[in-house]
């Protein structure tokens, strides 16, 4: 598989996920932080299930089917074209630059990104607890979470009152590209035992203990871990 995708892949990327009807389809911004947090992991994700959750869930409805198996088959090479770049942005440990597509003001918002890394906690949510519940490491998930509840119909959901200046998300984009590095690193052994565990049929013991669901949040709200970062990343 390649680890680059030409303009007109990314084109034709963005056309093949357009053909996805259901509220819970991604597009190709999502589907960028959907992978970022599939790859910083601690657990393995399938792409039989990551795939599924692309297209919205469940099978694959009737009228989006793709017409041949060529088709298909030209999905599957996109996507997974698109998870290996991921993967070489994350590994060569230089400044990584998530894909983020301008709105019609021609501004990127970083809200869809977001909302698709969130989406990949939720796989393997309870993994996630140890890094929310890390005084030295749970910042690098601010911006993520910020950029995903901006517009959170729950008002106490809401990181900011005020409508986010463009000065002001500039420096959550830049906190969540830093992010997204440092939670690679932070996981990167977690991924080295789950893929040991996987080869020789070992079970992987956490050695730090998971963050109550009626404890006080991590991130020092006030609210109990189920009722703000937790309700993210274990529903």
């Amino acid at each position: 598989m390649k680890n680059s995708l030409s303009e007109s892949d990314y084109d034709e990327l963005e056309t093949c996920l357009s053909r996805f009807k259901s509220d819970r389809a991604m597009n190709l911004e999502e589907v960028d932080g959907f992978f970022t947090a599939l790859i910083c992991s601690p657990e393995i994700t399938p792409p039989s299930v990551y795939l599924n959750e692309i297209w919205g869930g469940g099978e694959m409805p009737e009228d989006e089917i793709f017409n041949t198996s060529e088709e298909l088959q030209r999905f599957i090479n996109l996507i997974m074209g698109h998870w290996n770049i991921v993967v070489k942005k994350l590994s060569e440990d230089e400044v990584f630059l998530p894909v983020l597509l301008e709105e019609s003001r021609g501004t990127a918002e970083g809200n869809d990104w977001a909302k698709g890394f969130i989406r990949g906690m939720q796989l393997n949510g309870e993994d996630w607890a140890e890094l929310v519940d890390s005084e030295e490491k749970g910042g690098s998930m601010v911006p993520i979470f910020t950029l995903a509840n901006e517009h959170h119909p729950d008002p106490e959901m809401r990181p900011y009152k005020e409508p986010v200046s463009q000065e002001r998300r500039k420096q959550l984009i830049v906190g969540l590209a830093v992010g997204a590095m440092n939670i690679y690193k932070y996981f990167k052994l977690h991924r080295q035992e789950a893929a040991l565990s996987k080869k020789y049929g070992n079970t992987f013991k956490r050695e730090t203990p998971k963050v109550g669901r009626n404890e006080p949040c991590p991130c020092r709200s006030g609210r109990k871990f189920k009722k703000c970062c937790g309700n993210i990343i274990l529903n």
